[in-house]
């Protein structure tokens, strides 16, 4: 209840000027934010009547008719040995424009690899299928799976010195709607033919992109006293596709202006984040090292979806 009345005020605090598609209110205010999207070329199980290619393109096509100019894709090679069929979806990538990074080749987290070594040879094996498609371009940015960094402080920092060695920068995030936890109901749903639970699921998920642009502007102001330019963390699914284009709806509604990785990633407080050992979004573990309360708890994902449609 308490959370419930919070975020009303909040709400209407930020709704002065602007209105955003279906009624939801945000604040206008520009602000910079760049996409990336993770888990290239597969994410998830695939929903019946999709194919990775699709998904892929109907991504790649929302986020041009919204004006995005770079979407950062951080790809997980493992997956084309598993989806033979999905591997032409880096080549799409690339042909859209669009870089390609590293997200380790098999997803591996640092936190749980069995050791630092363990893990640097999990991102070594997924450097060739990057290179390859990026060519003579950059592609030394790394984007942690689980956005774990290493919460051992030893580990932490000396997974930041090797990468720092290779000439990688970390692709942090300090936005997401955790589209990942709709990706296999979802699926599960299209299976069952389940219109009624993939209405409800659309719902809610919704309502929290709305609470969660609202929560990361009044969580920015808090921890840093502005608006930082963001870095919204997405990944190529079949629910992501499909709900991207009322994302992106409701993020130009809120003043967003699209820019590329290198240019949000540029502001201090992506650096500060950096030497934190730990993961997660950015502000949040900033808050956390600095002592200062957030307005409120970030969104929560809904407690059906482990269950929904088995």
């Amino acid at each position: 209840m308490f959370r419930t009345v919070a975020l009303s005020l909040l709400l209407a605090a930020c709704a002065t000027g602007a209105m955003a598609q279906g009624g939801h209110q945000h604040t206008a205010t520009p602000f910079d934010i760049a996409i990336t999207v993770d888990d290239l070329p597969a994410h998830g199980a695939l929903p019946k009547g999709m194919t990775r290619v699709g998904i892929a393109r109907s991504y790649l096509d929302t986020l041009h008719r919204h004006g995005v100019k770079q979407a950062y894709g951080f790809v997980n090679a493992v997956q084309i040995e598993k989806e033979p069929d999905s591997a032409p979806v880096l080549a799409l990538w690339r042909k859209a424009g669009y870089p390609l990074g590293n997200h380790t080749y098999t997803h591996l987290n640092l936190d749980s690899a069995p050791s630092l070594a363990a893990w640097q040879a999990d991102v070594e094996q997924g450097e060739p299928a990057v290179a390859a498609q990026m060519k003579s371009a950059d592609w030394h940015w790394l984007r942690f799976p689980n956005l774990s960094a290493g919460r051992d402080a030893e580990r932490h920092d000396a997974a930041a010195a090797w990468l720092a060695g290779r000439g990688y920068r970390i692709a942090d995030v300090s936005m997401s709607f955790s589209d990942w936890a709709y990706t296999d109901t979802y699926a599960r749903c299209v299976a069952q033919g389940n219109m009624q639970a993939i209405a409800m699921m659309k719902r809610d998920y919704l309502r929290s992109v709305d609470e969660g642009i609202a929560w990361t502007k009044a969580t920015s102001n808090a921890v840093y006293g502005r608006m930082i330019p963001q870095v919204l963390l997405t990944h190529v699914g079949g629910w992501s596709a499909v709900m991207l284009p009322e994302v992106m709806a409701r993020l130009d509604a809120a003043g967003a202006h699209y820019v590329p990785l290198a240019q949000a990633e540029a502001d201090p407080a992506y650096a500060q984040a950096d030497t934190l050992p730990g993961g997660g979004g950015i502000m949040e573990r900033w808050a956390k090292s600095r002592n200062i309360a957030l307005p409120m708890p970030p969104p929560a994902l809904p407690s059906y979806l482990p269950t929904l449609c088995r």
